[in-house]
C-alpha cells in the first residue's frame, strides 16, 4: 500500500524534484558536518567534538561506554574524541563513585560554555524556521524529519 502511494505521488508530480531536493539537503548537511565552528570560548570545534559535548552536557556526567552508545560510535572513537576535548580543556575524567572500573566524563566550565552556545545555535535555527513556516508546516516538517531519520538508520 505504501509503495502505491509513493508511486502515485511521483507520477502526479511527473519528476524527481523531491529526490533532487533531498540530495541537495544531504550535500549541504555533509558540508556543514566537515566545517569546524566556534561555540562560546571553546575555539573551533569539529561537528564530532560539539556533538560529543552535547551528549555529555545533556547527561551532566556519563560513562565512556554510555557515550559510545549514545553517539553510535565505537569506544575507541569516543576515547580519541575525549583525548582531543581534554586537550582543549572542555571535558574532564573522574572515577565513577560506585564502580571503580568506570570513568565518568563531564564538562569543564569551558565545556559548559560551548554546550550552552551550541544549544543557542539550535534555538536560533528553530526560531528562524518558525518565522518562515506556519505551525502546520512545522508539524509536517518535524514528522518528515523523524521519518527520514528512521529511514536512514535502516
Amino acid at each position: 500500500m505504501e509503495k502505491n502511494r509513493t508511486s502515485q505521488t511521483n507520477n502526479r508530480t511527473g519528476d524527481n524534484s523531491g529526490g533532487r531536493s533531498l540530495g541537495r539537503l544531504i550535500l549541504q548537511l555533509h558540508r556543514l558536518e566537515r566545517r569546524p565552528q566556534t561555540f562560546g570560548s571553546a575555539g573551533p570545534l569539529t561537528p564530532s567534538e560539539i556533538h560529543t559535548i552535547e551528549a555529555i552536557g545533556t547527561e551532566g556526567g556519563i560513562l565512556m561506554s554510555e557515550l559510545a552508545g549514545r553517539l553510535e560510535i565505537t569506544k575507541g572513537a569516543v576515547t580519541q574524541l575525549i583525548v582531543r576535548l581534554e586537550a582543549k580543556d572542555l571535558v574532564a575524567r573522574s572515577p565513577h563513585p560506585e564502580d571503580s572500573r568506570g570513568t565518568l566524563i563531564s564538562l569543564t566550565g569551558k565545556g559548559k560554555d560551548a554546550h550552552a552556545a551550541h544549544e543557542e545555535v539550535h534555538r536560533a535555527f528553530y526560531n528562524q524556521l518558525q518565522e518562515q513556516l506556519t505551525e502546520q508546516e512545522i508539524e509536517v516538517f518535524d514528522t518528515c524529519i523523524e521519518k527520514l531519520i528512521t529511514f536512514l538508520k535502516k
